[in-house]
């Protein structure tokens, strides 16, 4: 008799994850919405932090900022102007500038560099106190020494998601590409138990796996709206900056990392065919008026009745 596995798909739908989508207050305002830590890469390699950035903005948090080496400043601030920018030239830096506590979350990887001075910074990341997504380099960064992250994460203890694409989860975790849905879950839920992390494992059906819950069970849900036209350079740099927007203003991991995959399949589906990452954070805001005209949030319907 096959065992049964110690955890049930939840297909991923508003219903999973609304209760906790974040308050709009009458009074509140943007410090109540969360700040968001977007880091970019050098000058030449500054597109994909941008992504993020205004992807965080765009799903509500308060404010976003750009934290950049000195020779990106420039560049970013050629095309950013409600994302603020930041010089940070260096890991001394970073952790000043990480003392600031109305910071709440952190993103890093898209873009970043691979390499010893990349792990440096997650090093640093994880040890602020602030809810955490990583992606891209700042995964690959460790791949020749996955134990380092995962004893940092589990150190931490607060709120971290990991968001990588089958390459980047084999070069931490091991094991062989696949498509099977069964094969992926198991892989997922592993990979959470591991990392001490909530993974997005992304695929053509995302999933979230996280045992973080306090209940001695592991969640897992399973998008399967987003369509194939999502698969385009930038897509994930977008997905990071959502998951990271809504965590910025104090949903909970799983349930953030599972709204930000819904919001991002829904906001493609809204672009359409020759979608490109650019698009979708129109996409995301017509997501969004969809979202709360169909299903309310917090009371309120898209026009504030």
């Amino acid at each position: 008799m096959k065992q049964k596995a110690p955890y049930q798909i939840l297909i991923n739908e508003p219903s999973l994850w609304l209760d906790e989508y974040p308050q709009v207050r009458p009074s509140g305002h943007k410090y109540d919405r969360g700040h968001t830590i977007v880091l970019s890469g050098f000058a030449a390699r500054t597109g994909a932090a941008r992504l993020a950035a205004g992807a965080a903005l765009r799903i509500g948090s308060g404010l976003v900022t750009l934290y950049s080496p000195p020779d990106a400043v420039l560049v970013n601030a050629a095309h950013l102007t409600a994302v603020m920018i930041k010089s940070v030239k260096d890991v001394a830096a970073l952790n000043s500038a990480l003392t600031d506590e109305r910071i709440s979350c952190v993103i890093a990887g898209p873009a970043l560099g691979v390499g010893e001075n990349t792990c440096e910074f997650i090093m640093a990341i994880l040890s602020s106190g602030k809810a955490v997504v990583l992606d891209a380099d700042a995964l690959t960064s460790f791949k020749s020494n996955p134990e380092r992250l995962f004893a940092a994460i589990k150190d931490y203890g607060g709120e971290v998601v990991l968001t990588p694409h089958m390459g980047e989860f084999i070069s931490l975790f091991g094991g062989v590409a696949t498509a099977d849905d069964q094969a992926r879950a198991k892989m997922a839920v592993d990979a959470a138990t591991i990392s001490g992390a909530t993974i997005v494992l992304k695929g053509a059906a995302t999933l979230v796996a996280s045992n973080k819950t306090g209940l001695g069970i592991t969640l897992l849900s399973k998008c399967i709206t987003a369509p194939p036209w999502l698969a385009t350079a930038g897509s994930g740099d977008v997905l990071a900056g959502v998951i990271g927007g809504l965590l910025a203003q104090g949903m909970p991991a799983f349930d953030a990392a599972s709204c930000g995959v819904w919001l991002h399949g829904e906001a493609a589906n809204i672009c359409g065919p020759a979608l490109i990452s650019e698009d979708l954070e129109g996409g995301l805001q017509q997501a969004l008026v969809k979202l709360y005209a169909e299903h309310g949030i917090n009371g309120q319907d898209f026009n504030g009745h």
